[in-house]
This record gives C-alpha cells, structure tokens and sequence, in this order.
C-alpha cells in the first residue's frame, strides 16, 4: 500500500505495551497509525497489536516503530504496511547511526535457514524465504528525522537525549531532513507534554516534500488546531486513544 501522505492530517501512535481502550473503534477515523514505544515492547505484542487495527480498519495504514531491531519479525513486515526506523538527531550516536548499522550488518548476513515466521530477522537465521523477507523489509523502510524535546521522558532516556534543541536547531535539522537525508518524514516529538507551535513552525519553513509531523500533549481540538496552523502536517496523538477515547475523538481534524 502506498501512502498518501500529504493527505495525512492526523496520526495514532498506539503502544503495544498498553492495552487497546475498550472501545477501540474510534481508531478508525484516523489517518495513521503508528504501533510502538518506550518500555516493555516486545516482537509478539507489536504483532498482536498490528492485528488488531487491522481487524478494526482493514485499510487503514499502519507503520511499526521499533526501537529495537529484535522487534521486526516476518510476520511484522508482513502485517504493517512499513517500518519506520527513528534517527534521532539530539540522541546519541547508538539512536542515530549505530542501530541502523547494526540492522543492515545482521540482515546482510543472511545465515542458512529460516525456522520460523516469527523468528525475528536480525541475528537468526535467514535463506530462501529470509532472502525475500530482507528484500521486502529493504523497500519498506521509511526514514524518520527525529527531535525528542522532553529530556525526561522515556523515549529521550531510551535515544540518549540529554539536551532538547533550540527552534533554529530545529529549523537546521529539518533542513537536513529533506536537503541531505531525503528522509520522508520530520518528526517533533514532545512525549506527552505540549511543546506548543515554535518549533513546528520553525522546521515548516524549511520542508516541502518531507511530512512534519508533531506528537506530544494533543488532548483538545485547539491544540490541535493550532499546530496543524503553524505548519505541522500532521499531528501525532497516543495517550488519550488509550487513556480517553472520548478526548481522543476531539483531536481529529474536521474532514475539509
């Protein structure tokens, strides 16, 4: 499936980790969904969480964001219509360069034999039927550029961020994003908090093909409104899908 993204306005980001609310239906008036997170993400419940959008929305578009290559199986790549890999520009070097590295230097491997579908690809064992899972997983990688701006969330103790970057920095590095790593996506991520519209339109100015995508606080239409208004082309919505889908419901832009 091929993503439209630029007709994207809102995305749910769902952690597997989290049980889905008890009526997870509403997940279905969004336009993306992203299944991933900080803690105790795991390759079988990512799968089972990929499953269960899709059997709410067959055709809703659903990425898998795994922070660790252990978390993509051949089962995952075959149920998620992508695998976004975070490159976190304010993290070190491991959250930037290294784990891809290591992701391509396992995979490049290619060992004998594959023993199952769910065997996670990196560091097990891949041939016939692996060859063709690296060659699908290849072209369903998207790159995400990415700034975490909450140093005391989970996700900046997980990259390694210890200092959350100024606008103009933000500004540079969606400039990088779509300028010198051709990224599709430029990600702003405040992990909960509402970081409110500077740095989205700060990095706005700077992007044209690639998707800027905000996440972090979403809990009101306002909010909503007013990051979408300062450039954003999506927002990125998690905790309340899970916590308060009522609320949830609320974030969802107006169909234009």
């Amino acid at each position: 499936m091929d993503i439209a993204w630029h007709d994207i306005r809102h995305v749910t980001k769902v952690d597997p980790a989290k049980p889905l609310p008890a009526n997870p239906g509403v997940i279905a008036d969004t336009d993306l969904v992203i299944v991933g997170g900080s803690d105790d993400v795991t390759e079988a419940n990512t799968l089972e969480t990929i499953r269960a959008i899709d059997d709410i929305a067959p055709d809703l578009p659903v990425l898998q964001e795994p922070y660790s290559a252990t978390q993509v199986s051949t089962d995952t790549i075959d149920a998620a219509t992508a695998i976004a890999v975070p490159a976190v520009y304010n993290g070190d070097r491991t959250n930037f360069v290294g784990k891809h590295l290591d992701l391509f230097t396992e995979v490049a491997r290619k060992p004998d034999e594959l023993t199952g579908s769910t065997v996670p690809l990196v560091g097990d064992l891949v041939t016939s039927k692996g060859v063709d899972a690296v060659a699908e997983l290849a072209t369903n990688l998207i790159a995400e550029g990415y700034v975490i701006q909450h140093l005391d969330s989970a996700a900046a103790t997980v990259s390694g961020v210890e200092t959350a970057y100024t606008p103009a920095q933000v500004a540079g590095a969606a400039l990088a994003t779509e300028t010198f790593y051709d990224f599709p996506i430029f990600y702003v991520e405040y992990s909960g908090t509402y970081g409110g519209p500077e740095d989205v339109a700060s990095a706005a100015r700077y992007l044209d093909e690639t998707v800027l995508l905000y996440g972090g606080g979403i809990d009101t239409r306002e909010k909503a409104t007013t990051i979408l208004e300062a450039g954003a082309d999506a927002i990125v919505v998690g905790d309340c899908f899970h916590d308060d889908p009522g609320t949830y419901r609320e974030t969802i832009p107006p169909q234009s």
